[in-house]
């Protein structure tokens, strides 16, 4: 993941698309990616589930992995070649997600 920030690189076709901070540009892609740390697996998959369960009412997906405490995360819209509203607002909702206990 790179050190740029996602809304340094990111725009949309007419408007420039801000991505929540924490989140950074997709290194070789674009895309908008965040790592998120919890206290233990438990606590990472339950963030995992909260969110699969967002994602499907969407029908938005993300790119993730886990290992452990750790979520990595990779947002784009495929049809779109890049990051769309879609991918903003997914990231928010996990960002909310991720914020409750």
């Amino acid at each position: 993941m790179s050190g740029t920030t996602a809304s340094e690189t990111l725009s949309g076709r007419h408007e420039a698309l801000t991505a929540p901070a924490g989140w950074t540009a997709g290194e070789g892609r674009k895309a908008i990616c965040k790592t998120f740390l919890f206290r233990d697996f438990s606590q990472a998959f339950g963030f995992m589930t909260r969110v699969a369960l967002v994602a499907e009412k969407m029908n938005h997906h993300p790119e993730w992995h886990n290992v452990y405490n750790r979520v990595d995360v990779v947002l784009a819209t495929h049809e779109a070649g890049g990051v769309t509203e879609r991918d903003i607002h997914l990231a928010h909702a996990m960002d909310a997600i991720a914020a409750v206990p």
